[in-house]
């Protein structure tokens, strides 16, 4: 009974795992497959809210949600408004520039967005981790379990015979192969989801640096913020 109770528990979790697995390969897949779109697209254009004015979408892409919100606060602080419509090109051409000050702000937008992104990735991976070091001490627990149980029997038989021992013995085993066979495919999945995770995540931030220094460029007015600042 232990030892089934056991086997039950390595089932759930082999599900659970492969659940995960199976969730987050596809998940990176479009995050890499739109993020290299919308990088593309992105960088044929000169004008950085370009994307944002044509309200293009990349769901999936983990880059476009830090664009977004980096655009969004740009847009507030240079607008007074995050609202994209007919007249959003002709009154971006008339706004003023932005204050370094304001600057910071958007960045620190751009810089949520990435941690908040970041996190979503990494979500569940919390079950593959405990798939991968809990499974075989489970396993083992029930081998533990189960050999206990066969000695106990043999004591009781009174008689410690190869054949009497065998049956339960090797019955107990399996709880440990069953525990190993789910530990296995989830430390190769889990390794290989956080490589890639933590690849987009750095390419996250590469691209919100890249998209400072593109807003910062074009819509930040050194000058005038110098001219005002009794420091400067």
């Amino acid at each position: 009974m232990p030892g089934k109770t056991v086997l039950l528990c390595l089932f759930i979790a082999s599900i659970f795992s492969w659940s995960v697995m199976i969730t987050k390969l596809r998940m990176v897949s479009v995050a890499q497959k739109q993020s290299a779109k919308f990088l593309d697209l992105f960088r044929n254009h000169r004008a950085p809210l370009h994307l944002y004015e044509s309200q293009l979408r990349f769901d999936g892409s983990p880059l476009y949600s830090v664009y977004r919100a980096g655009c969004r606060e740009l847009t507030f602080h240079l607008l007074g408004s995050q609202e994209v419509d007919e007249t959003f090109r002709a009154r971006l051409d008339d706004a003023p520039k932005i204050s370094p000050a304001q600057m910071r702000v958007v960045t620190t937008s751009m810089e949520r967005a990435v941690g908040e992104t970041a996190l979503k990735l990494e979500g569940q991976m919390i079950l593959l981790a405990t798939a991968v070091s809990g499974a075989p001490f489970l396993g083992l627990l029930g081998t533990v379990w189960g050999v206990m149980e066969t000695f106990g029997g043999v004591a009781e038989a009174g008689s410690a015979s190869l054949a009497a021992m065998a049956p339960g013995v090797s019955a107990a085993l399996i709880t440990t192969v069953t525990g190993l066979l789910v530990a296995i495919p989830a430390m190769f999945g889990y390794n290989f989801l956080v490589t890639s995770l933590r690849g987009l995540i750095v390419r996250m931030d590469n691209f919100a640096a890249e998209l400072s220094s593109e807003f910062e460029h074009k819509y930040v007015d050194h000058g005038e913020y110098a001219r005002h600042d009794p420091e400067a």
